[in-house]
């Protein structure tokens, strides 16, 4: 199987052929007429109803909605791990104390 990855594609191949290592995940509010489909138990779900967005490694193109159980069932489940969860603690850095000066 060959994947062909095009230039304009807004995702990257490693998001094509791997999964995601961390989520991240929000409360969601849409006051538009929708209906989506939760990833998770295929269900469907208005877009009224009370539910999260998830995004895997905080890419907002690959965002799903999800009924807020559904959600917290994957995370009880260690499916849907936060970025705390699996990279180290990044170092902050303030501008205001740079040592260069």
């Amino acid at each position: 199987m060959t994947i062909v990855h095009h230039p304009f594609a807004s995702t990257s191949l490693r998001a094509l052929t791997e999964s995601p290592r961390w989520w991240t995940i929000r409360r969601a509010q849409n006051r538009k007429p929708a209906t989506y489909r939760c990833p998770f138990c295929h269900e469907l779900l208005p877009a009224l109803s009370e539910h999260v967005l998830i995004a895997p490694e905080g890419d907002l193109s690959r965002r799903r909605h999800a009924h807020t159980e559904c959600a917290l069932a994957e995370r009880k489940a260690g499916r849907l791990p936060f970025r705390e969860e699996v990279e180290p603690p990044r170092k902050r850095r303030w501008p205001w104390s740079r040592r260069d000066r």
